[in-house]
């Protein structure tokens, strides 16, 4: 009988493993691999901040899922998960609305023999009071859009009234991790463009970036080091950094602090900490930790159903060291390599193999001012810092490895000709 394995999420884990398990697979007519997700479009996550303030062209950046499961023989099935059933083997896809409110599809069940649970994170706002209603949020590809137009609005203001000299302008950066950190940066290049372009009004003494975060330092997860570098560019391009700052409520024009001080801001955004997607208990019944990750064993394999796979940022991987595996985009694409040989493994009844996470580095990109990064030396267990020249290609190859996982390498290349193309007969920035 065809084996059926659906896979949930399109994210960097989820549609690497879809597009390897199509190719060997579904190719083959061995098994029926489907796809499921909520939006039509994939995009690499670690570029959304890039979409949110115009850097980067997300038509030319985007992968469509029907097109690519055409190219690459699965199916995608467009719709949110709502919840598994385990003992009928299916998963509950909420129904499709129309922008009228009128539904277009009702809600349905899709059957499965193995499953793949790769939904990604969100932000977690920590219940602040006014954070989900007044902040922005850059989970994914239409808050980056919409926060687009907030901030180009926001600029074309400050620029329209350059004759209120007095005027100051602030957005703040609830989150100094990667993304809020490389937003920072991001926005102070859209200031720099923008001038460039006309706004003459939008200057660095009338808009500030404040960057808020409530630990001691900046990108608590990477070497101090790296964090001290960082911390030191940002200042030095202009941001503001508060640390040692928590932020306990939020209005529509400001952010209050444990500490009682007012932060008032035109833009908000908030990128501070991750959670995965909540479903409803009679709807789900896998083990799951406080921030509703999925409890994986070292397989990858969830703890309640060795038929169910949880990989990325949504499964909460436990190492021999003691140690969580982090929420990062290698971690996807090592655990989307492990859960498609498992996969095999698991259809011809062979053992499976243990998932081992190996470090890197990490690259942080400050926009075109600087990037800053580490790789691990995995021989002598040492962290060697880069930056400039050589950690701005490396972190550039990281995506062109993305896309070569999912396109090979002559299709990577003719986009990264094109890519170079765009560059000459297109506007550097996004100005619609």
């Amino acid at each position: 009988m065809l084996q059926k394995i659906i896979i949930v999420g399109g994210g960097a884990g989820g549609l690497e493993l879809a597009t390897k398990l199509g190719n060997k697979l579904g190719k083959k007519k061995l098994a029926s691999i489907i796809l499921v997700d909520f939006n039509y479009i994939h995009v690499w996550k670690p570029l959304l901040h890039k979409v949110a303030v115009g850097s980067l062209n997300e038509g030319n950046n985007c992968t469509s899922y029907i097109a690519h499961a055409k190219n690459h023989y699965f199916k995608f099935c467009l719709g949110k998960m709502i919840g598994i059933n385990r003992i009928k083997k299916t998963i509950i896809l909420n129904e499709l609305i129309n922008q009228d409110g009128t539904i277009i599809v009702p809600k349905r069940e899709l059957n499965y023999d193995i499953l793949v649970i790769a939904i990604g994170s969100k932000s977690n706002h920590f219940a602040v009071p006014g954070v989900k209603k007044y902040c922005n949020f850059i989970d994914d590809i239409f808050q980056a859009k919409k926060f687009y137009k907030k901030m180009f609005n926001l600029f074309l203001k400050i620029s329209m009234n350059n004759n209120l000299l007095t005027e100051e302008y602030n957005i703040a950066i609830v989150g100094g991790g990667a993304t809020g950190v490389e937003l920072s940066a991001e926005l102070c290049n859209a200031v720099d463009e923008l001038h460039r372009y006309g706004f003459q009004g939008l200057k660095k003494n009338v808009l500030h970036v404040t960057l808020i975060e409530t630990g001691p330092r900046i990108l608590p997860a990477l070497p101090t080091r790296i964090s001290h570098r960082v911390h030191l560019e940002l200042k030095k391009i202009g941001v503001k950094i508060f640390n040692n700052t928590t932020i306990v409520k939020c209005n529509e024009t400001s952010l209050l602090t444990k500490n009682g001080e007012k932060i008032k801001s035109e833009l908000m955004v908030w990128s501070a900490g991750v959670k995965a997607q909540k479903f409803q208990e009679k709807y789900f019944d896998l083990e799951t930790n406080h921030i509703h990750q999925i409890l994986v064993k070292d397989t990858l394999q969830t703890t309640l159903d060795e038929k169910i796979f949880a990989i990325g940022d949504c499964a909460s991987c436990l190492l021999k060291n003691g140690i969580y595996v982090p929420p990062r985009a290698q971690a996807a694409h090592q655990m989307a390599t492990c859960t498609y040989f498992n996969i095999l493994s698991l259809i011809k009844n062979k053992k499976l193999k243990s998932y081992i996470y190996k470090d890197y580095g990490s690259l942080i990109s400050l926009s075109k001012f600087k990037t800053i990064g580490n790789f691990m030396d995995h021989i002598t267990n040492n962290s060697i810092l880069i930056e400039g020249m050589i950690a701005k290609l490396a972190y550039l190859l990281l995506y062109r490895m993305h896309q070569i996982s999912l396109h090979g390498s002559i299709k990577t290349g003719f986009m990264i000709l094109s890519t170079g193309i765009e560059r000459i007969i297109q506007p550097r920035f996004k100005l619609h």
